[in-house]
């Protein structure tokens, strides 16, 4: 049986000081070199997903941005985008403006991403932009105000629980638009992201299982932002820090972020593929 194991990033694979430990990286290479198929479904976008997994051996195209991109990261190429239809864009843009809420909306314009901001007018943002330019090189671009286009695909803020929750209430009524809302790991704080209603981890999960031919998912995750990628799986396995609504929904538990969680259960459970061929990456 061909299996994929797919791992969400930050509070999974990653430790809280969003790295892949060593022991980790070890173990998972080692499965990955007898035959297992292992990639990861993360809200981060490319820039600073592929950096901080280079230690392993990806061999399956990865999910980003909770589903709007499935990125091969061998060939640095986007597989499959989902841009939100012009008119949704419209809506959201007047969600976030009504509520005097300022947001990062991302484009994807001949295979580049860009994220664009009207004003940074919180701490949190300019932290989060410092960080991204400095560490992934991503580009910021400013603008007086958002307009509908073609090729946006994601929306991006943080924030308390009670601002953003009117507005995630909104952005559901909103047709061909959806969203994710979960508290980050770090910092406590909510995110709130938007994407096009075709996008999601379930969707990302599904478009690799068919594309590539696997038969049976396990994936592994901690947050409300991994239900979508559970309830696609054949197989789940939370983190012992997974939220509980994440543990309920599991098969299984296996140690935490910070414990190596992810490869030791691989290590114990991964089934080597027979007859298999890896002498190429993605000769799936």
């Amino acid at each position: 049986m061909k299996r994929l194991y797919i791992s969400d990033l930050d509070g999974t694979l990653l430790t809280s000081q969003q790295t892949v430990a060593e022991k980790s990286a070890e173990i998972l290479n080692r499965c990955i070199g007898e035959g297992a198929y292992f990639t990861f479904a993360t809200a981060r976008s490319v820039y600073s997903a592929k950096p901080m997994t280079e230690s392993i051996n990806i061999n399956v195209p990865c999910i980003l941005m909770n589903g709007v991109s499935i990125y091969d990261l061998e060939n640095d190429k986007y597989i499959k985008n989902e841009f939100i239809p012009a008119q949704a864009c419209e809506e959201i843009i007047n969600v976030f403006e009504s509520y005097d809420v300022r947001c990062f909306m991302y484009k994807i314009c001949k295979e580049v991403l860009t994220a664009h901001f009207t004003e940074m007018n919180s701490e949190v943002m300019r932290q989060f932009a410092q960080e991204r330019k400095r560490k992934f090189r991503k580009p910021f671009v400013q603008c007086q105000r958002f307009e509908k286009a073609d090729d946006i695909v994601y929306f991006t803020t943080t924030g308390e629980h009670g601002l953003l929750l009117p507005l995630k209430k909104e952005i559901d009524l909103i047709n061909g638009a959806d969203c994710a809302f979960y508290e980050d790991t770090y910092t406590g704080e909510w995110y709130l992201e938007v994407f096009s209603s075709r996008a999601s981890k379930y969707n990302g999960v599904k478009f690799l299982s068919e594309k590539y031919g696997f038969e049976q998912i396990t994936c592994f995750g901690d947050n409300l932002n991994d239900i979508p990628m559970f309830n696609a799986s054949d197989y789940r396995v939370a983190v012992e820090n997974a939220k509980p609504e994440v543990k309920e929904l599991a098969d299984d538990v296996t140690a935490s972020n910070n414990e190596d969680g992810v490869a030791l259960w691989l290590e114990k459970n991964c089934k080597t593929i027979n007859n298999r061929n890896i002498s190429f990456r993605y000769n799936i």
